[in-house]
């Protein structure tokens, strides 16, 4: 029997990661070392009382039951969170929870838009910001984000024609891969330029926990007007590293929650139970780590960017998120090739740029998994190659 598929699978083919995979195994397999600041998985553990509260709820036969949604103690932490945090009061009605922001984002386009619609992504940008309004069948369309504008969309110079098009637009600061933050000057002017054009803003925040050199970490909000035009995204796996147990939270406009949340009532019956009470621990509990995680993280981009930019390598300092972005040193262009020859002569693996779009070209993406004397250890790696000696 021969097996058709669907015309879209074109597009889910195994790309770079799964090559760069491969030659990282095969490195490991000869012995030789490799300094993986590829994938942004925090290599921090979860603190204990979350670890506790986890098990103690896992015990609990009662616990294994569909949920079908928030436990009133759960509505209620992340309310006392999202007060507390950034001083934003949420009704119960206006936030919902999703397994992961990843999941949240490629299922929030079917409760926003019908096939041919028009959706801005960033441009570079998270895949999957792109991939869920694909899977919708929608037309997205790419805004740049330049550096000589700050890594922030031209809001002035938008086409207004595209604009009064689009049915919603994703956006996201601290960025990844980008590593910048949004000044607070640029949260008013979105709500503006979305009231305008009609068009619902998708913030995700899943880095504001992780901001450098005394920066606040803010949620779009906090501003004036921004549950008039849209919801935000916040997540628990990087700010207190329970990336495993995918844990969410869609917050805003009430009508978007609303719709987002009858459209997931068909597919999904509710986080677990222990999931759930371990959330709750860590947004009630003890908030210590997440401030002594922010210090390790920004020691760990000072070794990487400090060190870098000793040897010959201008690499910025990234304002937030857990990434660094690289353009590539003076000599190189094609970000794939590069991240190659960099592994292959100094075994640190890295993401090459355009794996986020075509403005991704000429930069590479570094994740701060490693800890600072890791990273000074990769700069004396790369110093010792010789790979940015200038090529003609």
């Amino acid at each position: 029997m021969e097996i058709k598929f669907a015309g879209r699978m074109k597009d889910f083919e195994p790309g770079i990661f799964n090559v760069l995979d491969d030659r990282k195994n095969e490195r490991l397999a000869q012995g030789k070392p490799v300094y993986n600041l590829s994938i942004g998985t925090p290599d921090f553990l979860p603190e204990p009382h979350i670890v506790e509260a986890l098990a103690q709820a896992a015990s609990d036969p009662n616990h294994y039951r569909y949920s079908l949604g928030e436990t009133p103690e759960l509505t209620d932490a992340v309310r006392r969170w999202y007060r507390r945090r950034y001083g934003v009061e949420l009704g119960a009605d206006e936030l919902m929870a999703v397994y992961g922001s990843q999941e949240g984002l490629a299922h929030i386009g079917w409760a926003l838009c019908d096939p041919g619609d028009v959706v801005l992504v960033p441009n570079p940008g998270y895949p999957i910001f792109e991939l869920g309004p694909y899977l919708c069948g929608a037309d997205c369309v790419h805004y740049p984000l330049l550096e000589e504008n700050g890594y922030l969309p031209d809001l002035e110079h938008f086409d207004a024609e595209l604009a009064g098009k689009a049915r919603f637009m994703v956006v996201s600061y601290p960025a990844n891969p980008l590593g910048v933050a949004a000044p607070d000057d640029f949260y008013p002017r979105l709500v503006e330029f979305a009231k305008r054009n009609q068009i619902v803003i998708i913030h995700d925040n899943a880095y504001s926990d992780i901001i450098f050199d005394g920066r606040a970490g803010k949620s779009f909000l906090a501003f004036e007007g921004a549950r008039d035009v849209g919801v935000e995204f916040n997540s628990l796996s990087k700010t207190y590293n329970l990336t495993g147990a995918r844990v969410s939270f869609v917050l805003g406009n009430r009508e978007v929650v609303g719709a987002f949340k009858r459209l997931r009532s068909q597919i999904d019956y509710g986080m677990f139970l222990p999931i759930q009470h371990a959330a709750a621990a860590a947004l009630n509990g003890p908030q210590d780590s997440v401030a002594r995680n922010r210090a390790e993280y920004q020691a760990r981009r000072d070794a990487l960017c400090g060190g870098l930019r000793a040897i010959g390598w201008d690499v910025p300092d990234s304002q937030g998120s857990m990434f660094v972005w690289a353009p590539l040193p003076v000599g190189y262009t094609d970000s794939v090739k590069f991240c190659f020859e960099l592994l292959d002569r100094t075994g640190l693996l890295c993401t090459p740029g355009s794996a986020f779009g075509p403005l991704g070209e000429g930069y590479v993406r570094f994740a701060l998994v490693r800890p600072a004397l890791v990273m000074e250890e990769v700069v004396s790696a790369v110093k010792a190659s010789g790979i940015l000696e200038v090529r003609s």
